[in-house]
């Protein structure tokens, strides 16, 4: 028996070798699935992975780089905003200390399991051994001594292994890569790793260590499901396409544009679904569901036919399911995972890859095009909607604009292949509605799990994804007070973004969703205490100065001061921003009490069904009567 070639090694040394040679491969491209390593380190994992970077970086720096962040869940934000911009082919692994260390990463595991998005975590874990329980910052259970913070992920995570043997790496470092980059399972992927284990010896063999190569799935549609999805289409009199992120992942734009060309179906996108098609193509109607136009939404109202492609099918992007009121609707369902086809009881899931399903149904489809009295009302709805967004955008001479005019005013500063990002707020609702796409990869809003803090690290993930385009993070004073530390790491790297933060003095979002339940914004205002009426309430606005908060950091700053022309002078802070080769963050204020267009969308939120206030009482009216208009929605 020949004896197997091997490489003396700690645990930490080889996942790191291990991880430096695995390569997605997806048609003709190839590249580095894990191209980086974010870390914070610690007592759990300074010795093991730690070390292991180190001498890396020694002796051979292109292995695994290494690259510090200022917060562990900004670590995760930056690889999910990596993972979206390379279409899900790669992303950066994120190696942390025991105990809050791990904990901190919670956030952004829960944030790329909901936004299916590959992210790679490395959290670590106390003594395996148990020699010296307890150790610091390990929890201590009775019942089970065995649970720690790691634990907290297995929820979390598409995958999850705790490595307790040096022997299990093996097997678990190639599961792990497996769901990361299977298309219809990928997310968080978890590998808990003790901080002893991550320092001891292990003989490793050598094929371990070799370049390997995973596949992306590209699954072609079956011949009978997509025969009866084409029998629908083409019965269908008012069809519709709901494009989500499955589009963009699979690549699937060009032919989505191709298929919508020759049959004139029209288009409306979830948040995950923008770029899908630019925003002036004439069967693209904007945003449908919850925040989604009037076009989008209004031609959903009438479907027979709804084609979903690649969506989760969220409450926003169904409107609560109250946007499609048809009462014979039927839904086609095209998505590599079968959990999201088979959603709302479809009788058409086409469980295959939106692009080599939307290549079949070019050819099946070959002659079917819809009516010339639903063209008409397409471009209808299209030019009246297109219509009420250039009226949001011109400028009012107010002092302090409204959020839609600002929208306005970076969008025309912007070029088309510049990357807005966004993720919580009422800034996801506006963009849906109002931003004017034009690339792709241009719209990157994180709405599956709309985390606020993301912005400004996802942002800077994009930025490593295309060094080559301009990236715009939009973002509130309430989401930027969540995460804004990762400015030093933008300043240390030298990465730019530009940075619109829009101070509002408080929570515009929940605040207006405040007002439609009843609770009068309260709580939702940042505010000084006032203590006679035990609460925030007052009119005393804070004195905290965001900007000189970022210009401490390191960051040019740019200050839009509160006159009639704000609007003006941001569109010349955005024209600076752009020229710079380092971060800008542009600093306007706004009036956080003037909307948006109403796209006639509704998003089911409870209201208090008794109360003594007479707001909430009225609340619940309206409540009840946009409620009555939900369907379950079985196709």
């Amino acid at each position: 028996m020949t004896q197997m070639s091997t490489k003396r090694m700690t645990v930490g040394q080889a996942l790191v070798e291990f991880l430096g040679k695995q390569y997605t491969v997806d048609g003709d491209v190839r590249e580095r699935t894990i191209p980086g390593m974010f870390g914070i380190f610690g007592h759990g994992n300074v010795a093991g992975i730690g070390q292991a970077l180190k001498q890396a970086n020694v002796e051979d720096p292109s292995l695994m780089p290494y690259f510090q962040a200022r917060n562990e869940q900004a670590m995760v934000h930056q690889s999910v905003g990596y993972a979206r911009m390379r279409r899900r082919r790669a992303t950066y692994a994120s190696a942390a200390s025991v105990g809050p260390g791990a904990a901190n990463m919670l956030t952004g595991a829960a944030l790329a399991t909901a936004n299916r998005l590959p992210a790679l975590l490395l959290p670590s874990d106390t003594f395996a051994t148990r020699v010296s329980d307890p150790v610091l910052q390990q929890l201590e259970f009775p019942h089970d001594t065995g649970i720690q913070v790691t634990d907290a992920f297995r929820p979390l995570s598409r995958f999850f292994d705790r490595v307790q043997r040096p022997e299990q790496l093996f097997s678990i470092a190639l599961a792990a890569m497996r769901v990361l980059t299977d298309p219809a399972e990928t997310g968080a992927v978890t590998i808990a790793l003790p901080e002893d284990v991550q320092a001891e010896l292990i003989d490793v063999p050598l094929a371990f260590l070799e370049e390997r190569e995973w596949h992306i799935r590209r699954p072609l549609p079956e011949a009978g499901p997509l025969a009866r999805a084409v029998e629908a289409i083409k019965n269908a009199k008012n069809p519709i396409i709901v494009a989500g992120g499955g589009v963009i992942y699979s690549g699937a734009e060009d032919e989505l544009r191709a298929f919508v060309e020759a049959t004139g179906i029209p288009v409306g996108t979830s948040q995950a679904g923008g770029g899908s098609l630019d925003w002036d193509h004439p069967q693209y109607l904007g945003g449908i569901g919850a925040t989604g136009t009037t076009a989008a939404n209004r031609l959903a109202a009438q479907a027979d036919v709804v084609i979903g492609i690649g969506t989760r099918y969220s409450d926003f992007t169904t409107a609560s399911r109250t946007v499609f009121q048809n009462d014979g609707v039927r839904f086609v369902n095209i998505n590599v995972a079968a959990f999201d086809a088979y959603k709302h009881g479809s009788q058409l899931p086409v469980v295959a890859d939106a692009r080599e399903t939307l290549v079949k149904l070019i050819g099946a489809l070959s002659g079917f095009r819809v009516s010339d009295d639903y063209s008409r009302q397409i471009a209808a709805e299209k030019s009246g909607w297109d219509a009420a967004v250039d009226a949001a955008f011109e400028p009012s001479g107010l002092e302090l604009p409204g959020q839609p005019e600002i929208i306005g005013a970076v969008q025309g500063a912007s070029d088309p292949r510049d990357v807005v990002v966004q993720a919580a707020g009422s800034l996801p609702g506006d963009l849906h509605k109002l931003w004017r796409v034009r690339d792709p990869l241009g719209y990157h809003v994180e709405y599956a799990f709309s985390c606020m803090g993301y912005e400004i690290a996802g942002g800077m993930g994009v930025h490593r994804a295309a060094p080559d385009r301009d990236v715009i993070v939009m973002v509130g004073d309430g989401s930027y007070l969540m995460l804004h530390t990762e400015l030093v790491t933008a300043v240390a790297e030298g990465i730019k973004i530009i940075v619109v933060l829009i101070q509002n003095h408080g929570y515009a979002s929940i605040g207006h969703l405040s007002e439609t339940v009843g609770s009068e914004r309260f709580g939702t205002w940042y505010r000084a205490f006032d203590e006679a009426g035990s609460n925030f309430q007052g009119d005393e606005i804070l004195p905290v100065d965001l900007a000189a908060n970022a210009r401490s950091y390191g960051i040019t700053t740019i200050e839009i001061e509160p006159s009639a022309n704000a609007i003006s002078d941001l569109r010349d802070a955005m024209a600076a921003a752009k020229a710079s080769d380092t971060s800008t963050l542009i600093h306007i204020n706004s009036n956080p009490l003037l909307y948006a267009p109403d796209g006639e969308g509704w998003w089911d939120v409870p209201v208090a069904e008794t109360s003594t206030l007479d707001s909430t009482k009225s609340a619940l009216e309206a409540y009840k009567e946009q409620k009555a208009a939900q369907r379950p929605l079985l196709g």
